[in-house]
């Protein structure tokens, strides 16, 4: 296994992968730590001991003709129809975010983790939505958080 130094994070000028591109596939919860082992597709080992975490789409190593790119997985989340009221929305974020569950807004949906509890609160309160895998970018919280 090797330990690296990242080349380039999202949001950095990237290099370009004109070599081949190879994918480390992870998940949401490992991408925000900053210590943790991947496997590249190709089977290469990593080791990661970061000052920040990574993102998805990160460039962390090149060599021999190949660029390995981090690959956020899937999972499984709850997309909720924003519809034409925005004090609605709000209102909504709100309520799953006094859950203590992190949420993802676009200007069609939005997006959070798959719960029961998400899901008696969207059908008590009569919201639209619908299970289905995606990438799950949540907002991260700038300078707020406590503990029960």
């Amino acid at each position: 296994m090797q330990t690296v130094d990242i080349i380039a994070s999202v949001g950095d000028d990237q290099p370009s992968c004109d070599d081949e591109v190879v994918l480390l596939l992870t998940d949401r919860i490992t991408l925000a730590k900053r210590r943790w082992r991947g496997v590249a597709q190709n089977g290469r080992e990593f080791g990661f001991d970061l000052d920040h975490p990574l993102s998805d789409g990160a460039v962390f190593h090149r060599e021999r003709g190949r660029c390995y790119i981090i690959s956020q997985a899937p999972e499984s989340v709850l997309e909720i129809e924003l519809g034409s009221d925005p004090s609605r929305a709000a209102v909504i974020s709100w309520q799953i975010g006094n859950l203590h569950f992190p949420v993802e807004i676009s200007d069609e949906v939005i997006r959070c983790a798959d719960d029961p509890a998400i899901r008696l609160l969207l059908s008590r309160e009569g919201v639209r939505w619908h299970p289905t895998m995606a990438v799950f970018r949540p907002i991260i919280s700038l300078g707020h958080g406590h503990h029960h």
